[in-house]
């Protein structure tokens, strides 16, 4: 039996609409090697963003010093520049969402990578304070449109019953390559092996070259079927879905099953704008307050508090600042281990469960380690031991943020509505949060960086609460389960329409 004979296409409806197996046949499939492809393809440019924020908080203090080029402050870098780096992710989600929902996932997230790769190298080249601005908000333009773009194509192209794990992982990444960025800034900033108007940009040229790297092996990374049936492009989806049915079935050396069902939609170029925010809050308004409680939280934790932990080990405890990426690679590690350890666990204990909990015990912990902290019971490594524990549950709350949103509205509004609730939330914290919480944390007062603490776990801890009773159980289910397209046909409709 062919893959073609036992997964049907799309066919023409008497509606005038078109009915396919496609989303039932991409969940169905087992795991594969070129599922590994889309993992590989879509979660590297994370380790990328991880690498290249992290060399910018971890360089701070080098950038700052007399001698390295420019004439900037490590307050101007760690509030001013992370702000406007933040309001360019916000305006790139923005722009590029809407893009990503009307030209397709693939042109998209190729268009981002190239945005930011060159925005960091220009970065690398800053001769003024206004030039390094300038391409920091660049930078987050381009990675603001990654975010679409990317988070759309995972929760299209990854089986249902992986997909909660495999976001998790891929968002969480992230934090590969803060590992990597803070121990390279290390070297970097060893003033015996670089110069300190050199090292610094070295960091940010070696970002781009591994973006190079990346860029070719995206190219391999297809274009979302879901999306393809959706706007006109039938024959493309099938032909795609047959092609990774026949490689898997060489692969297991077995033929799949047939797929559980059908659905029948009107295929349509492009979605407005106000059909978007129709749907988002007059349908779906328990799901909007959702997403919107679950990206600010993480938000404000993540923008405002952590990218400053390198100035808090500076300011309170007297660590070098070449000796700063070795605390920071600690807690990214912990980062990194929340989503990977605990991303299967919102695939069987469920999303509701476990969002709510990551969210609520990341906050506690935090409240807790601002107790110690303001005691004066803290020392560098066990402030880091803290923070490390802390992350490991915010780091799987906030990919799960992406996760939820990019999974609980309907097919064509999906990477418009991850764009909106991370500009929406991550305006709220990451722009609003660096500008008040540099000021806080390097002041020097203990009870200032205590109220930056509290702040942060406070936002979790209510996100946490709203997740408990507005978490949607999208575990293991279709996305057109979750959220039904708005193209669907109904079939009461398309009897009556050829009665």
């Amino acid at each position: 039996m062919t893959a073609e004979s036992s997964s049907p296409g799309p066919t023409p409806a008497s509606t005038g609409a078109v009915t396919t197996a496609v989303p039932a046949r991409l969940d169905r499939l087992p795991w594969s090697r070129w599922h590994w492809m889309i993992v590989i393809g879509l979660g590297t440019v994370w380790i990328l963003d991880g690498l290249e924020v992290t060399i910018v908080g971890n360089v701070a203090g080098r950038i700052a010093e007399e001698g390295s080029g420019l004439d900037i402050s490590a307050a101007q870098i760690t509030g001013l520049a992370a702000a406007l780096y933040v309001a360019g992710a916000c305006s790139g989600a923005l722009f590029f969402g809407w893009l990503t929902d009307r030209y397709g996932r693939k042109k998209l997230f190729m268009v981002t990578l190239m945005v930011y790769l060159a925005a960091t190298a220009l970065t690398a080249l800053s001769f003024e304070s206004w030039w390094f601005f300038l391409f920091r908000f660049l930078t987050g333009f381009g990675i603001g449109g990654e975010y679409a773009a990317i988070n759309s194509a995972i929760d299209e192209l990854i089986p249902s019953r992986y997909r909660g794990r495999v976001d998790l992982i891929i968002n969480g990444s992230y934090w590969l390559g803060a590992i990597g960025g803070a121990l390279l800034s290390i070297v970097m900033l060893d003033t015996d092996i670089f110069p300190k108007d050199l090292g610094w940009r070295l960091s940010f040229a070696l970002g781009v070259v591994l973006g190079l790297v990346i860029l070719l092996v995206r190219r391999h990374v297809p274009e979302s079927p879901r999306w393809q049936f959706i706007h006109g492009h039938g024959e493309k989806a099938d032909t795609l879905v047959s092609s990774v049915e026949r490689e898997i079935e060489e692969e297991k050396g077995e033929k799949l099953p047939p797929p559980a069902r059908e659905i029948t939609i009107h295929q349509r170029k492009s979605i407005g704008f106000g059909l978007i925010a129709k749907t988002v809050f007059r349908r779906y308004p328990r799901r909007a307050v959702l997403g919107l409680s679950l990206f600010i939280g993480q938000a404000f934790l993540y923008n405002a508090i952590t990218f400053g932990f390198g100035t808090i080990l500076i300011t309170f405890f007297d660590v070098p600042t070449g000796s700063t990426g070795y605390y920071f690679a600690v807690i990214a590690a912990g980062n990194f281990m929340g989503p990977l350890l605990l991303g299967p666990l919102f695939d069987t204990v469920g999303r509701r469960i476990m969002i709510s909990s990551t969210y609520l015990l990341s906050g506690i912990l935090l409240f807790g380690t601002a107790y110690l902290f303001d005691r004066g019971s803290l020392t560098a490594s066990t402030m880091t031991a803290c923070w490390c524990v802390v992350l490991f549950f915010a780091s799987a709350g906030a990919s799960s943020a992406y996760l939820t949103v990019s999974e609980v509205f309907p097919m064509e509004t999906r990477a418009m509505a991850i764009a909106f609730f991370y500009a929406l939330g991550t305006a709220a914290g990451g722009i609003s949060g660096p500008l008040l919480f540099a000021n806080l944390t390097e002041s020097g007062v203990v009870g200032d960086t205590v109220l930056a603490f509290q702040i942060g776990a406070g936002l979790m801890c209510a996100a946490g609460l709203v997740a408990v009773f507005l978490a949607v159980k999208a575990e293991r289910r279709s996305l057109e389960d979750i959220a039904e397209p708005l193209s669907t046909v109904r079939a009461d409709s398309a009897d009556s329409a050829s009665a």
